[in-house]
């Protein structure tokens, strides 16, 4: 089988990781970037504003803001193009764009994965095997401390904001509180500004506390975190302990992971599927059977 064509739609923090990530890949090939404004990209880079300008491409990462997902998926899985997506709204609105994803991917007869980060992604994964070793009890899930990508992007977008870094604190057992640093626009009112951040889907649940400062880019960290704990109960035993702890880089780790979910989207059949309903084994390059022979 030749290597599978993919392209980066955007090119922020993800979509220049992902960009690494297809080159490294020894299955996957780079068929370009597509982005609105052309500049910033390297030398070398095949870079359109339309993707038809990239000649053939089997499928697309979407680099984009989470809220930009429902809208633009659609569009290239209509053009026969196979999509995945870092989509990181939990819940309901997952659940949600996963069956509307899904129709548009059967119309067409292609693959589109959603939530294929490290959480909504391969977090979901652990939390789901946590569960099948010790059925009953609590899962709690701890992040950072960290930047979050979805929460600075979403606070970014608040009016009166020209720039922003959220930072997540964990105070344990699933609670969390945001710190979010703001570069102001002109005459924006950081009161105002800091209602309306507090009353975004990503902020309102937890404490959030938001701080004015002259330039947001220079406390970028695009260190993260996460810790889950799952105590729970298997057959007569009441004292299961089973913990996951881990440190990344926030980028790298969610373009990666978006990168095998490309790869998996060949194997898969027409649908829309979030990362816990694929085999790993179908993220991994090379036949299943070398994989099973190198790490079952």
């Amino acid at each position: 089988m030749g290597k599978t064509r993919v392209c980066v739609v955007g090119y922020g923090n993800v979509g220049r990781e992902a960009v690494v990530c297809i080159e490294r890949a020894p299955d996957l090939e780079l068929a370009g970037v597509v982005r609105r404004a052309l500049c910033g990209i390297p030398p070398g880079v095949p870079a359109a504003t339309r993707v038809e300008e990239l000649g053939p491409v089997d499928a697309a990462l979407l680099a984009i803001p989470s809220r930009l997902i429902p809208a633009s998926a659609p569009s290239y899985l209509q053009r026969g193009i196979n999509t995945v997506d870092g989509y990181d709204i939990h819940g309901r609105a997952m659940l949600s764009l996963r069956n509307d994803l899904a129709n548009h991917a059967r119309q067409s007869g292609r693959v589109a994965i959603t939530g294929a980060g490290w959480d909504p992604g391969t977090d979901s994964i652990i939390r789901m095997l946590f569960s099948v070793i010790a059925p009953g009890g609590l899962t709690f899930t701890d992040f950072g401390p960290g930047m979050s990508m979805g929460h600075s992007t979403a606070a970014s977008a608040i009016e009166g904001v020209k720039k922003a870094l959220s930072i997540t604190l964990p105070l344990g057992y699933g609670r969390h509180r945001r710190h979010v640093y703001v570069e102001l626009e002109q005459g924006a009112d950081l009161a105002e500004v800091a209602g309306n951040i507090r009353r975004d889907p990503y902020f309102k649940a937890d404490r959030t506390e938001i701080f004015a400062v002259d330039d947001a880019a220079w406390l970028k960290v695009a260190a993260h975190g996460v810790r889950i704990t799952r105590l729970g109960v298997s057959g007569t035993a009441q004292n299961q302990l089973l913990e996951l702890k881990m440190r990344l880089t926030n980028p790298a780790a969610t373009a990666q992971i978006m990168v095998a979910a490309a790869r998996a989207a060949a194997r898969l059949e027409p649908g829309c599927y979030v990362l816990g309903e694929i085999p790993p084994i179908d993220l991994l390059p090379s036949s299943r059977e070398e994989n099973i022979k190198k790490l079952v």
